[in-house]
This record gives C-alpha cells, sequence and structure tokens, in this order.
C-alpha cells in the first residue's frame, strides 16, 4: 500500500505549532516534534505526533481542571543518593523535553564513572522510549529507559479490572559498527500497546487474537470494544508480561509513584494522593562491562559480532534482530525522502496545520513506492 510522504520539516512545523499553542516553551515543541519525527522515521506508527497530541489533550495540558502536563515547568534536580545517580522532580514537565534531558545527564555519568542512572518522579508520558536508546546506541552506549504508563491498561495474570500500566522496557545496544544499526529491544509488558489500538480505528483493522478484552472480560479483536489490554506471554493475561510490568509499578514506587489505577486520573485521587508517572535511565559505558579477555583475541566489537552470527547461524539466517524492523523501515523513509503517513494521517495532520495556521496542502505531497 502506498503512503504519502510528508517532509520532516513541514511535520516539524505543524507539530511544533501545536505544542506552543498549548502553552509549551519553544525548545519544549521542538523535543516534541523531535521524538515524534524519530518514531514515524522508524515506522512507529503507534508513537506518532498524532499520538502525542491526543495524549496531552486527553492526559496532558488538555486535561482540565488538574492538567497532568504542565507547559514550561521546571525539573527540580535533589542532591545525588550516592555515586553516579541522580534524582529528579519533574513537576509534570513535557516528558520528552525530561527525557532527552536525562538520556544526556546519564552519558555524562557513563563517561566519568562508567555508568550513570536518572530516575523521575512526577513525570508526564515520554512517548517512543526505543527512541531515547536508540539514539544513545548509536552514540557508542548500553542505554535503558522504563517508565510507569500514563494509564492502568492492562489486567494482572488470571484477572479482569485493568490495574498496571503498558509499562514499556526499552534497550539499546551500540551494534552499528558491527551490523549497521543499533539492537534496539523495545516492547510494551501488554501483548500490545495502547497506541497499536488506536491505530487499528484509524485504519478500520482488527488486533491480533487475545490482545485485549471488552466490558464483560471477553476475548475482543474490535478496538471499539476493548476496555482493557493483556500482558504478554500467555492467552487473555500472560503471566511473563504481567511479571515485567509489575516490576516496573514497584521500580516506580521506590521512586516516589504511587497508585496505578490513579495516574493520570487526579479527578479520582484522594487529596495528597499523586497521580503522576515515573521514569528510570540507565547509560553504560561498554568498557565499564568488558572483562578484557575475549576468545579467540576479538575485540569487544568483534565479540558482540561474533554472538550475534552465532545466533542467526545454524539455519536461523532468515531470522530478524530487535531493532532491524526500525532500521528497515528508516531505510525506507530514506528513499521516500520523507516520513511516511496513510491518507487518514495525513486528512489529521492537515487538521491540526489549519487550527494553527500552518500553511500545508496535501495536494502537494508525493506517493511511496
Amino acid at each position: 500500500m502506498s503512503q504519502l510522504v510528508l517532509s520532516p520539516s513541514d511535520h516539524d512545523k505543524i507539530v511544533e505549532a501545536a505544542f506552543c499553542r498549548r502553552g509549551f516553551m519553544a525548545s519544549e515543541a521542538v523535543d516534541g516534534a523531535r521524538i515524534c519525527q524519530m518514531a514515524s522515521w522508524h515506522g512507529i506508527r503507534s508513537h506518532n505526533a498524532l499520538k502525542a497530541l491526543h495524549l496531552d489533550e486527553t492526559l496532558g495540558s488538555g486535561h482540565h481542571p488538574q492538567p497532568g502536563c504542565i507547559p514550561a515547568a521546571q525539573i527540580e534536580k535533589l542532591p545525588a543518593a550516592s555515586g553516579p545517580t541522580q534524582r529528579w522532580i519533574a513537576h509534570q514537565k513535557f516528558g520528552p523535553a525530561v527525557a532527552f534531558e536525562a538520556i544526556t545527564a546519564c552519558e555524562a555519568m557513563a563517561d566519568k564513572f562508567g555508568i550513570g542512572i536518572v530516575s523521575v518522579d512526577q513525570a508526564f508520558h515520554y512517548l517512543w522510549g526505543g527512541g531515547y536508546v536508540m539514539e544513545s546506541a548509536r552514540r557508542g552506549y548500553v542505554a535503558y529507559t522504563c517508565c510507569t504508563s500514563g494509564l492502568a491498561e492492562v489486567i494482572p495474570f488470571r484477572g479482569r479490572s485493568p490495574t498496571i500500566g503498558t509499562n514499556p522496557h526499552s534497550w539499546g545496544f551500540p551494534t552499528t559498527e558491527a551490523i549497521g544499526f543499533p539492537i534496539v529491544v523495545d516492547w510494551a509488558t501488554s501483548t500490545i500497546a495502547y497506541g497499536k489500538v488506536q491505530q487499528a480505528k484509524r485504519d478500520g483493522s482488527s488486533l491480533p487474537p487475545d490482545s485485549a478484552i471488552d466490558a464483560k472480560g471477553h476475548p475482543t479483536q474490535d478496538p471499539d470494544q476493548v476496555a482493557a489490554l493483556v500482558p504478554f506471554g500467555g492467552k487473555v493475561g500472560g503471566h511473563k508480561g504481567y511479571g515485567l510490568g509489575l516490576i516496573i509499578e514497584l521500580l516506580g514506587a521506590l521512586i516516589g509513584g504511587s497508585l496505578s489505577t490513579l495516574r493520570s486520573r487526579p479527578e479520582n485521587a484522594a487529596e495528597g494522593e499523586k497521580t503522576t508517572p515515573t521514569f528510570y535511565f540507565q547509560v553504560v559505558h561498554p568498557e565499564a562491562l568488558s572483562c578484557g579477555a575475549f576468545a579467540q583475541g576479538r575485540n569487544q566489537t568483534q565479540n558482540v559480532l561474533a554472538v550475534i552470527e552465532n545466533v542467526l547461524g545454524h539455519g536461523n539466517e532468515g531470522c530478524l534482530l530487535p531493532g532491524q524492523i526500525e532500521h528497515e523501515a528508516a531505510q525506507r523513509s530514506e528513499q521516500a525522502g520523507g516520513l511516511l503517513f496513510t491518507e487518514v494521517e495525513i486528512e489529521q495532520f492537515k487538521k491540526i496545520a489549519d487550527d494553527e495556521g500552518v500553511a500545508f496542502d496535501p495536494t502537494t505531497l508525493n506517493r511511496f513506492p
């Protein structure tokens, strides 16, 4: 199916204008457009600008009378508890702005100490976690981030009421020199991310089997009937995804996060309760991991490549590596000369552009292929 090609510059003009009109600082709007462009460039349709603006409208600065995201908020940086760590209170600052700053701070600590950790309380959704670790991996680091997601949308194992977030984990490995792109393991702990439900609604498509339940607790593939998502790793509520999702809830609790069922729902919270997500960032310098005793006289990069080739050998040559689909999507965007969207998505961009007074004529867009 052919798609329409939107230039990165036109994309950013529209997205930045939308965020600025909502009161965000220019730098915050730039960070928002940046992570949205990265997601679209790498084929992550579930976390593109349409998702970002919808999140801000429903859970963020547009959630009245108690917004979940505060434009132009300032990060409060607490004294370090120990070693190469930082503790931040984001005061509901725009998530992507916090995330880009946090991953950079982790890298600076990793350069000095071998590892850097930033924990963030009172945050707002940072969108595509894979983008932050992918960039860090391209710069040569082993990077990890996770967050408690904006809403409790996932049922626990053998449950029927959503009490856990989709709680994504994102790992990035510096494998560009070895294989041409960073390996990125980026997944929600639910069978699908909730953005996939919204994407299915836009596309008029069905959900994968055993990925969601309706209001009566029955499995559904109809995105309009979804009441909750199920954790991955089994039919209607896998124990593996449940365990990984619970890890993030517990880590968030240690950081300062509160009850999952209240996140982004201040109207349901008692006085003094918290309703904000938490973030965790960790970056390790590869040299801090190396014991130097690689087999066959290989160096670290050669050893990584040898391990990858072994995994993909033995008849597995047709298998994919995590991050390969995103790499191939980026190559497709490069060939197209821009970001690829469906006609329905471009119609939504046109509406946003008109609302913001940004000149945008979809009839001039090229198709690819």
